[in-house]
């Protein structure tokens, strides 16, 4: 190791010096994170109109994304088309065992505890994460964030704490569109589309649709959404070089909250419904 260290080795010594690296933005980023949350409390109650401006762009959007509505429609399309392609595929894949009944307890099942779920975080990523992300880069290399310290605003309360916050409570109405968008759209399928009963897919769908699911539902794209507005304030307030700079970050941010969505999905799924699903088809 003290060659390594010291003039040999020199693939050994650029390997240890990446893992230095790594260890330090890894520590870089839980420091920013705890200073974000700390600061949360404070953004609420100093900086509330900021918060409520924020909380309006998040949901409609600004610019050219309120033409179509911002964010709540592109989640709204989103999980709409995807509860449309369950109930599509469930209905296909059971029908070939003969149990295509079923379809409304794939839709009950698969819509609440993966589909939606996974969906709106991508659609935040994408659409909330990367546009703060933009902004904050924009403002680091334009030295706005600097000149903020200088006026005794401290940045990190008033840009990062406001926006994590306004994405936590703009998350609960836009899942609740995301979920009843993917209920309407599997229901249409199977039953306009497909020609099933009516009755028989309510029955499926409201025997096996349990209402703490949804509940842990609501949670679970909660925490998704607070690991997408951290990583994504992250990366733009620490932006550099320019322009070309602020859409490294955009790609870098956008990259990090999707893998961030898939781990916190099968996280949360194993420890609330374990390993065995916690449903029983019997009966």
């Amino acid at each position: 190791m003290a060659f390594a260290l010291t003039g040999k080795f020199q693939g050994t010594r650029r390997r240890i010096r990446r893992m230095s690296v790594a260890v330090d933005t890894v520590g870089e980023q839980a420091i920013f994170f705890w200073r974000a949350l700390v600061w949360a409390p404070r953004a609420l109650v100093h900086y509330r109109k900021e918060t409520i401006r924020l909380i309006a762009e998040i949901s409609m959007g600004t610019g050219a994304l309120a033409v179509i509505g911002g964010t709540v429609v592109i989640v709204g399309f989103l999980t709409l088309f995807a509860g449309g392609t369950i109930a599509v595929q469930g209905y296909s894949s059971l029908g070939n065992i003969g149990v295509e009944a079923l379809t409304g307890f794939f839709a009950a099942f698969i819509n609440v505890r993966i589909a939606a779920p996974v969906i709106a975080g991508i659609g935040l990523a994408a659409t909330i994460g990367a546009g703060s992300t933009a902004q904050l880069g924009a403002m680091r290399v334009s030295e706005e964030i600097d000149a903020l310290e200088v006026m005794a605003i401290p940045s990190i309360p008033y840009l990062v704490s406001t926006r994590v916050m306004a994405g936590m409570i703009a998350i609960v109405p836009l899942y609740s569109l995301a979920v009843v968008a993917s209920f309407v759209a599997s229901r249409f399928a199977t039953v306009v589309l497909y020609g099933q009963s009516s009755g028989v897919y309510d029955h499926y769908f409201s025997t096996f649709l349990i209402p703490t699911d949804i509940l842990w539902s609501f949670a679970q794209a909660i925490v998704m959404a607070l690991a997408v507005m951290l990583i994504h304030t992250y990366y733009g307030f620490n932006a550099s070089g320019g322009p070309v700079g602020v859409g490294v970050a955009v790609g870098n941010a956008v990259r990090m909250s999707l893998i961030a969505v898939v781990t916190v999905t099968l996280l949360l799924s194993l420890a609330i419904y374990g390993g065995s699903g916690n449903f029983n088809l019997s009966g």
